[in-house]
């Protein structure tokens, strides 16, 4: 591939995607430094790249199944053709659909871009002529997310080892987290970030584990708490929270350990409040995956998903699944042990 100059990276799926991703962006970076690089995500998990300096720009737009928070369906595909037409006007030399699974709905995405080329997986549902093959083609079994992704670097003209994830916390996010800290009387603590919120049924360990564990994290060693969840109730249809178990969690520990209970309506809060906690114990999911981009030690906790694919990547981890893979069946002294074995 000849010398790119505007190149767009398009990410479309979960936060733990894109972080997954950022290693391909910063070798983009570092093989075309005077480029034009941008991404083009979804509004869900466009704040993992807040701040990125690999990126010129970032474009999001809303997915289907989040509408409702831009004027609704018709209010949605009026900003995802002002987005179409400011991508169309850059030239692009590239599209790269950072993706190796459920690529053809992407390729349609892109190709709407109109880039001189599209670098992407064709995944024997819809090839395009403008898409280039990976060579050798691997399967991507046994990999894992970033190595499954960095497979498009030789492709893009890229010939150097995976850089690390790579995300930069806000500051004023930072400092938020901060001053809540201080107002709880934990300001130079010792901070586990334990993170209860999860997805799929088979990623949730029962409230009394939760609330269990941060008391013996305070009893055994001496360390405070800070309780991360995503907030709202079971039932919404777009974004499931998780106020009633969170709450059944703090009236547990009350007057039992010392504990911050920090609910995160952005990502951005989020990310910036990991960045404070020394260690972070948490159930398979974007969470985890911001943690390991903040270099932290990470105890993990799996159901079904596959963990050689979503293990966290590049930082000290310990990962724990019950032989059922429902997280439901773990008990809570393997988590203590992962815990203590992080040193």
């Amino acid at each position: 591939m000849s010398e790119l100059r505007r190149i767009v990276v398009i990410r479309r799926d979960n936060i733990g995607d894109l972080v997954c991703t950022t290693p391909l962006i910063a070798a983009l970076r570092a093989r075309y430094p005077q480029a034009w690089i941008g991404a083009l995500v979804n509004s869900y998990n466009a704040p993992v790249l807040e701040g990125s300096r690999d990126l010129s720009a970032v474009y999001s737009y809303e997915k289907r199944k989040h509408q409702g928070t831009h004027g609704g369906i018709v209010g949605t595909l009026i900003e995802r053709l002002r987005l179409i037409r400011s991508l169309r006007a850059q030239n692009l030399d590239c599209a790269v659909i950072a993706t190796s699974s459920h690529v053809a709905r992407t390729v349609t995405l892109a190709a709407m871009l109109r880039p001189r080329t599209i670098a992407g997986f064709v995944d024997g549902k819809r090839p395009d002529a403008r898409i280039h093959l990976p060579v050798p083609q691997q399967s991507t079994a046994g990999l894992h997310e970033v190595e499954a992704v960095y497979r498009l670097a030789p492709l893009l003209g890229i010939d150097a080892p995976i850089p690390p994830l790579r995300i930069a916390p806000a500051g004023d996010a930072i400092a938020t987290a901060r001053s809540a800290l201080e107002r709880a009387g934990l300001a130079g603590r010792v901070l586990v970030g334990v993170h209860l919120s999860a997805r799929r049924p088979s990623q949730h360990w029962p409230a009394e584990r939760y609330a269990e564990l941060i008391v013996q994290l305070q009893e055994r060693f001496g360390v405070a708490s800070v309780l991360f969840w995503s907030p709202g109730a079971e039932d919404q249809p777009q974004h499931p929270g998780d106020d009633r178990k969170s709450a059944e969690v703090v009236k547990r520990v009350a007057g039992r350990a010392p504990l911050l209970a920090y609910p995160t309506t952005e990502l951005r809060a989020l990310i910036g409040a990991l960045s404070i906690c020394n260690v972070v114990i948490c159930p398979d999911g974007g969470a985890m995956h911001l943690a390991a981009a903040l270099g932290k030690p990470v105890v993990a906790l799996f159901g079904d998903s596959p963990i050689e694919r979503w293990r966290p990547w590049g930082v000290p981890h310990r990962v724990l699944r019950p032989e059922s893979r429902n997280l439901a069946d773990l008990p809570l002294e393997p988590v203590l042990e992962a815990f203590r074995a992080l040193g």
